[in-house]
């Protein structure tokens, strides 16, 4: 029995060793894209990956809930945020008809890793720039200080008139803006978006992007890199709902609090 006790236990731990790193992304994701006009609709922050929430989002880590609609940008009350649960939930009621823009940003924070720990986040979060620096200058043992904030987007039509509202640029430090409206567009369509961090065009910033088929299937999320004018082009190949992503990382400096700086960014819509 001992030496198959033992087995056992060297195949447990390889069991958890063998599963992968759960990422730490934040998303918008809608009961539904398409909603009727004058009709409320509940908006889900997902806290983990696209398809599992790990753990909701206090009320005081809230910087700003917006809603931008053809009537104007109006900010949420914080009161009908709901955090009980994995999965933070709030209400958004709709008005006219028209492409509106719902808005989640959070204050920072500043989390300590081992340089093992940093080093595996960088790889699966999707930073392999940061990587390839620590890499190069034989940094991959330091400890990191990351002061990090997240900025997510949704994109939701209501009703079937479109409005150039999806534009509309909020203001985060990390942002995606689409420059065409994705609810105009057609399936084999490409999505032209600018990456935005500090309100500046981001060249060469490493994005990635997938989603969920129209009959809830996982689609793989792949890679690219955004251009010299800060944009990145999104292949619209399917029905179903999508999400582009982003993290800009930078070393900081005789900062006391953080050695590293990271802003987080992600825009949600839907294709029929």
């Amino acid at each position: 029995m001992r030496p198959l006790l033992r087995r056992l236990s060297v195949v447990a731990l390889l069991s958890v060793a063998a599963v992968p790193l759960l990422a730490h992304d934040m998303f918008l994701r809608l009961e539904q894209f398409f909603v009727t006009p004058n009709s409320t609709v509940n908006v889900r922050l997902f806290n983990g990956t696209f398809i599992l929430s790990e753990n909701s989002i206090a009320p005081d880590r809230l910087a700003d809930i917006a809603v931008v609609s053809p009537a104007g940008r109006a900010k949420l009350d914080v009161a009908q945020w709901n955090a009980a649960g994995d999965t933070s939930v709030f209400p958004m009621r709709t008005g006219a008809a028209g492409t509106y823009v719902v808005g989640v940003s959070t204050k920072p924070r500043v989390l300590e890793m081992s340089g093992t720990d940093f080093n595996a986040y960088l790889r699966s979060d999707g930073i392999p720039d940061e990587l390839a620096a620590r890499r190069a200058q034989k940094r991959l043992n330091d400890r990191a200080k990351e002061r990090y904030q997240k900025h997510v987007k949704a994109l939701v039509q209501v009703g079937t008139i479109t409005s150039d509202d999806f534009a509309t640029v909020l203001g985060y430090p990390a942002e995606l803006v689409p420059l065409q409206n994705p609810y105009a567009l057609k399936i084999g369509a490409t999505l032209d978006i600018r990456i935005l961090v500090d309100g500046k065009p981001a060249a060469n910033q490493f994005v990635q992007y997938g989603g969920l088929s129209a009959s809830n299937g996982r689609v793989a999320q792949r890679n690219a890199r955004s251009d010299a004018a800060g944009q990145v082009h999104i292949p619209l190949n399917r029905a179903g709902t999508y999400y582009v992503k982003f993290i800009a990382m930078t070393r900081l400096s005789n900062d006391a609090e953080a050695n590293h700086s990271s802003k987080w960014g992600s825009l949600t819509f839907a294709v029929k």
